[in-house]
Protein backbone atom coordinates (compact mmCIF):
# COMPACT_ATOMS: atom_id res chain seq x y z
CA UNK A 1 0.00 0.00 0.00
CA UNK A 2 1.87 3.08 -1.62
CA UNK A 3 -0.30 5.60 0.13
CA UNK A 4 0.27 7.92 2.89
CA UNK A 5 -2.73 9.02 4.62
CA UNK A 6 -0.97 9.85 7.57
CA UNK A 7 -1.58 13.72 6.73
CA UNK A 8 -4.92 13.56 5.88
CA UNK A 9 -6.64 15.11 2.55
CA UNK A 10 -5.79 18.56 1.71
CA UNK A 11 -9.15 20.92 1.04
CA UNK A 12 -9.39 24.54 1.27
CA UNK A 13 -11.44 25.76 2.90
CA UNK A 14 -12.73 29.56 3.09
CA UNK A 15 -12.99 30.05 6.31
CA UNK A 16 -11.49 33.27 7.79
CA UNK A 17 -7.97 32.68 9.61
CA UNK A 18 -8.87 29.40 11.36
CA UNK A 19 -7.51 26.46 10.35
CA UNK A 20 -8.66 24.40 13.19
CA UNK A 21 -11.47 23.60 15.24
CA UNK A 22 -11.58 25.57 18.80
CA UNK A 23 -14.30 25.36 21.47
CA UNK A 24 -15.79 28.39 20.40
CA UNK A 25 -16.98 26.47 17.26
CA UNK A 26 -19.26 24.87 19.87
CA UNK A 27 -20.56 27.51 21.60
CA UNK A 28 -23.67 28.62 19.43
CA UNK A 29 -22.52 32.09 18.09
CA UNK A 30 -20.63 33.62 15.44
CA UNK A 31 -17.88 30.90 15.64
CA UNK A 32 -20.68 28.08 15.13
CA UNK A 33 -22.48 29.60 12.77
CA UNK A 34 -19.28 30.30 10.54
CA UNK A 35 -18.37 26.91 11.31
CA UNK A 36 -21.96 26.02 9.39
CA UNK A 37 -22.35 28.32 7.21
CA UNK A 38 -18.71 27.79 5.07
CA UNK A 39 -18.85 24.04 5.61
CA UNK A 40 -22.19 22.48 6.18
CA UNK A 41 -23.94 24.71 4.97
CA UNK A 42 -21.81 24.76 1.49
CA UNK A 43 -22.05 20.63 0.94
CA UNK A 44 -25.31 19.78 2.43
CA UNK A 45 -27.56 22.82 0.75
CA UNK A 46 -31.02 21.39 0.14
CA UNK A 47 -34.82 22.81 0.03
CA UNK A 48 -35.20 21.44 3.05
CA UNK A 49 -32.29 21.98 5.15
CA UNK A 50 -31.95 25.62 3.51
CA UNK A 51 -35.13 26.59 6.00
CA UNK A 52 -33.02 26.79 8.75
CA UNK A 53 -35.51 26.06 11.28
CA UNK A 54 -35.15 23.55 14.11
CA UNK A 55 -36.71 20.84 12.36
CA UNK A 56 -37.73 19.74 9.00
CA UNK A 57 -41.31 19.68 7.26
CA UNK A 58 -40.98 16.49 4.69
CA UNK A 59 -43.22 14.99 2.56
CA UNK A 60 -43.33 11.16 2.64
CA UNK A 61 -44.64 9.00 0.11
CA UNK A 62 -47.41 6.67 1.26
CA UNK A 63 -46.57 3.47 3.01
CA UNK A 64 -44.16 2.43 6.27
CA UNK A 65 -41.81 4.26 7.53
CA UNK A 66 -38.06 2.79 8.21
CA UNK A 67 -35.60 4.58 10.70
CA UNK A 68 -32.28 3.17 11.56
CA UNK A 69 -29.79 5.19 13.59
CA UNK A 70 -25.92 4.44 13.48
CA UNK A 71 -22.48 6.33 15.71
CA UNK A 72 -19.63 6.05 13.65
CA UNK A 73 -15.99 5.95 15.65
CA UNK A 74 -13.59 4.54 12.61
CA UNK A 75 -10.26 4.71 12.90
CA UNK A 76 -8.44 6.10 11.11
CA UNK A 77 -10.25 8.54 9.47
CA UNK A 78 -9.38 8.50 6.27
CA UNK A 79 -8.90 5.15 4.96
CA UNK A 80 -8.40 3.46 1.10
CA UNK A 81 -11.70 3.21 -0.49
CA UNK A 82 -13.40 6.05 1.60
CA UNK A 83 -13.84 8.08 5.16
CA UNK A 84 -15.55 8.29 7.68
CA UNK A 85 -17.97 10.54 6.12
CA UNK A 86 -18.59 7.90 3.66
CA UNK A 87 -19.35 5.50 6.17
CA UNK A 88 -21.44 7.24 7.43
CA UNK A 89 -23.91 7.99 4.97
CA UNK A 90 -23.38 3.95 3.78
CA UNK A 91 -24.02 2.26 6.44
CA UNK A 92 -27.43 4.28 7.62
CA UNK A 93 -28.52 4.16 4.43
CA UNK A 94 -27.85 0.54 3.68
CA UNK A 95 -29.77 -0.35 6.92
CA UNK A 96 -33.33 1.84 5.98
CA UNK A 97 -32.84 -0.35 2.50
CA UNK A 98 -32.82 -3.80 4.26
CA UNK A 99 -36.32 -3.75 4.55
CA UNK A 100 -36.83 -3.14 0.45
CA UNK A 101 -37.38 0.78 1.80
CA UNK A 102 -36.60 3.27 -0.62
CA UNK A 103 -34.00 6.12 1.67
CA UNK A 104 -35.42 9.54 1.49
CA UNK A 105 -33.82 11.35 4.37
CA UNK A 106 -30.96 11.49 6.86
CA UNK A 107 -30.09 13.58 9.80
CA UNK A 108 -27.02 13.72 10.94
CA UNK A 109 -24.69 15.04 14.17
CA UNK A 110 -20.96 15.59 14.72
CA UNK A 111 -19.12 15.95 17.89
CA UNK A 112 -15.55 17.31 16.83
CA UNK A 113 -12.43 17.50 19.31
CA UNK A 114 -10.75 20.90 19.70
CA UNK A 115 -7.29 21.02 17.51
CA UNK A 116 -9.59 19.03 14.81
CA UNK A 117 -8.74 20.22 11.57
CA UNK A 118 -11.36 22.12 9.55
CA UNK A 119 -9.69 21.77 6.18
CA UNK A 120 -10.32 17.53 7.06
CA UNK A 121 -13.62 18.44 8.64
CA UNK A 122 -14.42 19.91 5.00
CA UNK A 123 -13.53 16.91 2.85
CA UNK A 124 -15.50 14.53 5.02
CA UNK A 125 -18.61 17.00 4.81
CA UNK A 126 -17.90 17.21 0.89
CA UNK A 127 -17.79 13.14 0.89
CA UNK A 128 -20.99 12.90 2.91
CA UNK A 129 -22.69 15.00 0.32
CA UNK A 130 -21.26 13.15 -2.68
CA UNK A 131 -22.34 9.89 -1.50
CA UNK A 132 -25.86 10.69 -0.35
CA UNK A 133 -26.52 12.40 -3.87
CA UNK A 134 -25.44 8.83 -5.35
CA UNK A 135 -27.99 6.72 -2.70
CA UNK A 136 -30.67 10.37 -3.85
CA UNK A 137 -30.75 11.09 -0.20
CA UNK A 138 -31.25 14.01 1.51
CA UNK A 139 -29.26 15.75 4.64
CA UNK A 140 -31.98 17.38 5.90
CA UNK A 141 -31.01 18.18 9.80
CA UNK A 142 -28.15 17.90 11.77
CA UNK A 143 -26.30 19.57 14.85
CA UNK A 144 -22.38 20.13 16.04
CA UNK A 145 -20.82 19.54 19.75
CA UNK A 146 -16.96 20.59 20.51
CA UNK A 147 -14.95 18.79 23.08
CA UNK A 148 -11.66 19.46 24.46
CA UNK A 149 -8.64 18.54 22.82
CA UNK A 150 -8.05 14.53 23.71
CA UNK A 151 -11.79 14.26 24.54
CA UNK A 152 -12.05 12.56 21.05
CA UNK A 153 -10.53 11.31 17.93
CA UNK A 154 -10.82 14.22 15.62
CA UNK A 155 -14.16 13.50 14.85
CA UNK A 156 -17.28 11.06 15.84
CA UNK A 157 -20.41 11.03 13.62
CA UNK A 158 -24.03 9.58 14.21
CA UNK A 159 -26.67 9.54 11.55
CA UNK A 160 -30.27 8.68 11.83
CA UNK A 161 -32.10 7.43 8.14
CA UNK A 162 -35.62 7.82 7.13
CA UNK A 163 -37.55 5.66 4.12
CA UNK A 164 -40.54 4.42 2.68
CA UNK A 165 -41.47 0.79 2.51
CA UNK A 166 -43.52 1.42 -0.62
CA UNK A 167 -47.70 0.25 -0.18
CA UNK A 168 -47.12 -1.44 -3.24
CA UNK A 169 -44.32 -4.05 -1.51
CA UNK A 170 -45.97 -6.79 -0.58
CA UNK A 171 -43.14 -9.32 0.60
CA UNK A 172 -42.42 -8.94 4.02
CA UNK A 173 -38.14 -8.89 3.82
CA UNK A 174 -37.38 -9.73 7.08
CA UNK A 175 -34.80 -11.41 9.03
CA UNK A 176 -37.67 -13.59 10.15
CA UNK A 177 -38.66 -14.16 6.75
CA UNK A 178 -36.15 -17.28 5.66
CA UNK A 179 -37.50 -20.27 4.36
CA UNK A 180 -36.60 -23.74 3.64
CA UNK A 181 -35.21 -24.11 0.54
CA UNK A 182 -34.35 -20.57 -0.10
CA UNK A 183 -31.07 -19.75 -1.77
CA UNK A 184 -28.67 -17.81 0.05
CA UNK A 185 -26.59 -15.10 -2.14
CA UNK A 186 -23.76 -12.43 -1.47
CA UNK A 187 -23.13 -9.47 -3.39
CA UNK A 188 -19.36 -9.66 -3.31
CA UNK A 189 -16.11 -10.58 -1.83
CA UNK A 190 -15.99 -11.04 1.65
CA UNK A 191 -13.49 -8.36 4.21
CA UNK A 192 -12.20 -5.86 2.44
CA UNK A 193 -13.51 -3.11 4.59
CA UNK A 194 -11.98 -5.19 7.28
CA UNK A 195 -8.29 -5.60 5.59
CA UNK A 196 -8.55 -1.76 4.12
CA UNK A 197 -8.93 -0.44 7.39
CA UNK A 198 -6.22 -2.90 8.98
CA UNK A 199 -3.56 -1.60 6.09
CA UNK A 200 -4.68 2.05 6.78
CA UNK A 201 -3.04 1.62 10.16
CA UNK A 202 -0.08 0.99 8.89
CA UNK A 203 -0.30 -2.60 10.24
CA UNK A 204 0.05 -4.18 6.77
CA UNK A 205 1.57 -3.18 3.76
CA UNK A 206 0.40 -4.90 0.54
CA UNK A 207 1.77 -4.56 -3.38
CA UNK A 208 -1.29 -4.85 -4.28
CA UNK A 209 -4.06 -2.01 -3.57
CA UNK A 210 -6.66 -2.98 -1.41
CA UNK A 211 -10.18 -0.73 -0.89
CA UNK A 212 -12.78 -0.34 1.32
CA UNK A 213 -15.94 -1.75 -0.17
CA UNK A 214 -18.34 1.07 1.60
CA UNK A 215 -20.97 1.78 -0.95
CA UNK A 216 -24.35 2.86 -0.94
CA UNK A 217 -26.65 -0.85 -1.57
CA UNK A 218 -30.45 0.59 -2.38
CA UNK A 219 -29.91 0.81 -6.09
CA UNK A 220 -28.89 -2.76 -5.94
CA UNK A 221 -31.61 -3.38 -3.99
CA UNK A 222 -33.98 -1.46 -5.72
CA UNK A 223 -33.26 -3.22 -8.85
CA UNK A 224 -33.53 -6.65 -7.35
CA UNK A 225 -36.97 -5.71 -6.37
CA UNK A 226 -37.77 -4.39 -10.10
CA UNK A 227 -36.98 -7.30 -11.59
CA UNK A 228 -39.41 -9.30 -9.66
CA UNK A 229 -37.35 -11.11 -7.11
CA UNK A 230 -39.39 -12.26 -4.24
CA UNK A 231 -36.95 -11.39 -1.73
CA UNK A 232 -37.46 -13.15 1.82
CA UNK A 233 -34.49 -11.38 3.61
CA UNK A 234 -31.92 -8.33 2.76
CA UNK A 235 -29.10 -7.78 5.25
CA UNK A 236 -25.29 -5.97 5.30
CA UNK A 237 -23.09 -8.27 6.81
CA UNK A 238 -20.85 -5.27 8.35
CA UNK A 239 -19.58 -5.76 12.27
CA UNK A 240 -19.41 -9.53 12.56
CA UNK A 241 -19.33 -10.41 8.69
CA UNK A 242 -21.22 -13.27 6.99
CA UNK A 243 -20.74 -15.61 9.24
CA UNK A 244 -22.21 -13.27 12.48
CA UNK A 245 -24.97 -11.89 10.37
CA UNK A 246 -26.46 -15.18 9.15
CA UNK A 247 -26.36 -16.69 12.64
CA UNK A 248 -28.58 -13.64 13.62
CA UNK A 249 -30.53 -14.56 10.55
CA UNK A 250 -31.15 -18.47 11.69
CA UNK A 251 -31.94 -17.79 14.94
CA UNK A 252 -34.67 -15.19 13.82
CA UNK A 253 -36.02 -17.37 10.80
CA UNK A 254 -35.91 -20.43 13.47
CA UNK A 255 -34.26 -22.62 10.49
CA UNK A 256 -30.90 -24.06 9.71
CA UNK A 257 -28.49 -22.49 7.18
CA UNK A 258 -25.47 -24.06 5.10
CA UNK A 259 -22.63 -22.21 3.18
CA UNK A 260 -20.32 -23.71 0.64
CA UNK A 261 -16.84 -22.27 1.79
CA UNK A 262 -15.51 -23.07 -2.21
CA UNK A 263 -18.74 -20.79 -3.39
CA UNK A 264 -17.86 -17.89 -1.12
CA UNK A 265 -15.89 -15.02 -2.75
CA UNK A 266 -12.78 -13.76 -1.16
CA UNK A 267 -9.96 -11.47 -3.05
CA UNK A 268 -6.69 -12.86 -2.82
CA UNK A 269 -5.07 -10.22 -0.81
CA UNK A 270 -7.45 -10.27 2.26
CA UNK A 271 -7.20 -14.26 1.96
CA UNK A 272 -3.52 -13.90 2.18
CA UNK A 273 -3.91 -11.51 5.17
CA UNK A 274 -6.45 -13.24 6.72
CA UNK A 275 -3.96 -16.52 6.50
CA UNK A 276 -1.01 -14.77 7.88
CA UNK A 277 -2.55 -12.86 10.85
CA UNK A 278 -5.06 -16.23 11.72
CA UNK A 279 -8.59 -13.72 10.68
CA UNK A 280 -11.48 -16.02 8.90
CA UNK A 281 -12.78 -13.86 6.37
CA UNK A 282 -16.28 -14.93 7.37
CA UNK A 283 -15.84 -12.82 10.29
CA UNK A 284 -14.47 -9.60 9.02
CA UNK A 285 -16.64 -6.45 8.43
CA UNK A 286 -18.10 -6.12 4.90
CA UNK A 287 -19.38 -2.25 4.17
CA UNK A 288 -20.57 -2.75 0.62
CA UNK A 289 -21.81 -6.14 0.88
CA UNK A 290 -25.69 -7.63 0.22
CA UNK A 291 -26.84 -10.76 1.48
CA UNK A 292 -29.79 -11.93 -0.25
CA UNK A 293 -31.90 -14.82 0.35
CA UNK A 294 -34.90 -15.67 -1.57
CA UNK A 295 -36.51 -19.22 -3.15
CA UNK A 296 -33.72 -21.03 -5.27
CA UNK A 297 -36.24 -20.57 -8.36
CA UNK A 298 -35.32 -17.64 -8.49
CA UNK A 299 -31.28 -17.18 -7.79
CA UNK A 300 -30.51 -16.98 -11.21
CA UNK A 301 -32.45 -14.27 -11.74
CA UNK A 302 -31.42 -12.25 -8.66
CA UNK A 303 -27.42 -12.73 -9.82
CA UNK A 304 -28.15 -11.81 -13.09
CA UNK A 305 -29.70 -8.83 -11.60
CA UNK A 306 -26.70 -7.99 -8.97
CA UNK A 307 -24.31 -8.74 -11.66
CA UNK A 308 -25.50 -5.90 -13.76
CA UNK A 309 -25.23 -3.48 -10.63
CA UNK A 310 -21.37 -1.85 -10.08
CA UNK A 311 -21.37 -3.27 -6.60
CA UNK A 312 -22.39 -6.61 -7.40
CA UNK A 313 -20.68 -7.95 -10.33
CA UNK A 314 -19.21 -10.47 -7.63
CA UNK A 315 -22.45 -11.98 -6.65
CA UNK A 316 -22.47 -15.72 -5.97
CA UNK A 317 -24.82 -18.34 -4.79
CA UNK A 318 -23.03 -19.52 -1.28
CA UNK A 319 -25.65 -21.87 0.28
CA UNK A 320 -29.34 -22.69 1.27
CA UNK A 321 -32.10 -22.71 4.08
CA UNK A 322 -33.42 -25.79 5.35
CA UNK A 323 -34.92 -27.15 8.66
CA UNK A 324 -37.81 -24.49 8.57
CA UNK A 325 -39.08 -23.84 12.34
CA UNK A 326 -35.49 -25.65 13.86
CA UNK A 327 -35.67 -25.97 17.54
CA UNK A 328 -31.78 -25.43 17.54
CA UNK A 329 -31.01 -22.97 14.45
CA UNK A 330 -27.40 -23.02 12.84
CA UNK A 331 -25.23 -21.92 10.38
CA UNK A 332 -23.20 -24.95 8.63
CA UNK A 333 -19.78 -24.29 6.57
CA UNK A 334 -19.20 -27.18 4.25
CA UNK A 335 -15.66 -27.36 3.47
CA UNK A 336 -13.39 -27.90 0.19
CA UNK A 337 -13.20 -31.31 1.75
CA UNK A 338 -16.85 -32.14 2.47
CA UNK A 339 -16.37 -31.97 6.16
CA UNK A 340 -18.63 -29.29 7.91
CA UNK A 341 -18.16 -26.60 10.54
CA UNK A 342 -20.62 -25.14 12.89
CA UNK A 343 -20.53 -21.47 12.85
CA UNK A 344 -20.59 -19.67 16.11
CA UNK A 345 -20.76 -15.88 17.15
CA UNK A 346 -17.02 -14.73 18.24
CA UNK A 347 -17.11 -12.92 22.38
CA UNK A 348 -15.73 -9.82 20.76
CA UNK A 349 -14.65 -7.89 18.01
CA UNK A 350 -11.62 -8.97 15.93
CA UNK A 351 -10.80 -5.68 14.42
CA UNK A 352 -12.28 -2.66 16.83
CA UNK A 353 -13.29 1.10 15.50
CA UNK A 354 -13.51 -0.58 12.13
CA UNK A 355 -16.69 1.98 11.58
Amino acid sequence: MSADLSQGPVCPVPLSHRDNIIIGHGSGGKLTHDLIKNVFGKWFTNTYLDQGDDAARLPLPAGELSVSTDAHVVKPLFFPGGDIGKLAVCGTVNDVAMLGAVPLYLTTSFVLEEGFAIAELDCIVHSMADTAKEAGVFIIAGDTKVVEKGKADGVYISTTGVGVIPASQKQQISGRSARAGDAVIISGTLGDHGIAILSARNELAFDVALESDAAPLNGMIQSLLQAGCDIHVLRDPTRGGLATTLIEIANQSKVHISIDEVDIPVKGPVKAACEMLGFDPLFLANEGKLIVILPQDQAARAIDTMRAHPYGKDAAVIGRVSSAGADAPEVMLVTPYGSTRMLTMLAGEILPRIC
